[in-house]
């Protein structure tokens, strides 16, 4: 090749490289910005997977653990629960068979009254009243209104029973009064206190004795008794399913 040709070609690819270097740098800057944003989207996919993966088998292992406490837990109760009746028996006393049943809360009875709450509770039976627990907490009790089922919550101020308040198992009713949980009619001589726990009595045959409702936060002097306020371990938000204790 003649060095005019060679001379004319690098002149053609200069004169290119300076009118089309900013158009070639946009082109293949574009691809570049397209290919690492697809690059990004992949490693994030990949990532949330992974991360996915790892949720699921924390949570796997967290429930298998606690079905193992729950078994021994299980367990320990159908042995203190046989232990338990056939003391019973030794004095001639009728064994001990409480039981417990799943019902599904529906819906509030009010929109702006989250008090009450309606139930699906198979086998209900409109002349009795039950306890109503949640997660294993005292949640309120379960009436009949016109034939269904209502449950009465902690707050709403119909929902009565016998609690325990104290190591000393001071005696009360606790009642809500429409925004918080009262155990009223302490004898005015005990000594309830702040941090002291609330437990039901079972003296009113609506719960077992023992079922934890919620911890002192306030004690009121009245007139006569004494009256505290209870922050209750139940939580305001209503689960889908609830259980309720058709046999003390």
């Amino acid at each position: 090749m003649s060095k005019l040709k060679i001379i004319i070609l690098l002149g053609i690819f200069v004169f290119v490289s300076f009118r089309y270097s900013t158009e070639a740098r946009h082109i293949i800057g574009s691809a570049n910005t397209k290919i690492l944003a697809f690059y990004v989207e992949i490693k994030t996919k990949i990532q949330d997977k992974i991360d996915e993966h790892f949720s699921q088998q924390e949570e796997i292992q967290r429930l298998r653990t606690e079905n193992q406490t729950l078994q021994k837990s299980a367990v320990l109760s159908i042995a203190f629960a046989s232990k338990l009746n056939d003391m019973l028996k030794e004095h001639n006393t009728t064994g001990y068979d409480p039981q417990v049943k799943m019902v599904q809360s529906i819906g509030y009875t009010n929109l702006n009254d989250y008090g009450k709450v309606w139930l699906k509770f198979d086998d209900f039976n409109q002349s009795k009243i039950y306890g109503l627990l949640q997660q294993g907490y005292a949640a309120g009790i379960v009436v009949s209104n016109d034939g269904h089922p209502q449950g009465l919550l902690l707050s709403d101020p119909k929902a009565i029973f016998a609690v325990y308040v104290g190591n000393q198992k001071m005696q009360g009713v606790a009642q809500g009064n429409s925004k918080e949980l009262l155990v009223k009619y302490i004898s005015q001589w005990l000594q309830p206190h702040v941090g002291d726990e609330v437990i039901t009595s079972g003296l009113d045959t609506l719960f077992f004795e023992g079922i934890k409702v919620g911890v002192v936060t306030e004690v009121i002097e009245e007139e006569s008794s004494k009256t505290v306020v209870v922050k209750p371990y139940a939580t305001s938000h209503v689960p889908s399913y609830m259980h309720v204790i058709v046999r003390n």
